[in-house]
């Protein structure tokens, strides 16, 4: 009998860049902080969800781990999931030495994670969603929220277009990059456009509402990044 595993998306198949590689991964974080302020964006989230020690959290698409660090240290059970077996090991490393031991680490993603533990209250995810193409996107978005409690809280960050005037945005995009961090944030751009799966806001929208959330609040960002606070509705 067919089943899902036999056509399932092959998450650890490189899209865009190539965080197998040790040399990509000890960049990260220098190179997303010419563009963005990390500590406070996990700050503001972690505020803004009134988290409370004991409760639980996921974060798909860990990276280096910053955020399931900070988000540990304020007292959540934290599961980071990472499909990059060299980000998981920066993430693990990084939290040992800042003496933070209460994060359960899984090499998974978004499509494979078997949630064996009871419901969270927390589904976190920044800037990784995009690696799904909408179908799968579809799917992943009905498996977190079934990992979710009643009531529990979906947070996506990612790159979203608004339709409108969406080419010359992304090329205003591209240029900033450029004026931030030179060629490689542009390479790095151009890259994201024409390979990974950055879908429209309103695609987007509709999955979240047919997967069973209600979209609490958004921010938009240039429009070119939105921010989504969502329910898990019964």
């Amino acid at each position: 009998m067919i089943t899902l595993n036999d056509w399932l998306h092959d998450e650890v198949r490189k899209i865009g860049k190539d965080y197998s590689s040790h040399d990509e991964v000890a960049m990260y974080d220098e190179s997303h902080a010419k563009f963005r302020d990390v500590p406070k964006e996990n700050n503001e989230l972690l505020d803004t969800l009134s988290v409370k020690p004991g409760e639980s959290l996921i974060d798909f698409g860990c990276g280096t781990g910053v955020f399931a660090i900070e988000a540990a240290r304020r007292g959540l059970k934290v599961i980071a999931i990472d499909i990059s077996p060299a980000m998981l090991s920066y993430a693990k490393s990084k939290a040992t030495d800042l003496s933070v031991d209460s994060i359960n680490f899984v090499e998974s993603g978004f499509l494979n994670y078997q949630h064996l533990s009871g419901p969270v209250d927390y589904v976190t995810t920044s800037f990784a969603f995009h690696h799904l193409p909408d179908y799968w996107k579809a799917i992943a978005l009905k498996n977190i929220y079934n990992m979710l409690k009643d009531g529990g809280r979906l947070y996506i960050q990612d790159v979203v277009i608004e339709e409108e005037n969406s080419i010359e945005n992304i090329n205003s995009f591209i240029e900033s990059q450029e004026q931030l961090g030179g060629e490689f944030l542009r390479a790095d751009a151009i890259e994201h456009f024409k390979d990974e799966f950055s879908t429209y806001d309103w695609v987007l929208e509709g999955m979240l509402e047919r997967a069973g959330f209600t979209v609490d609040s958004k921010e938009s960002i240039s429009n070119l990044v939105a921010r989504y606070y969502c329910e898990k509705i019964t």
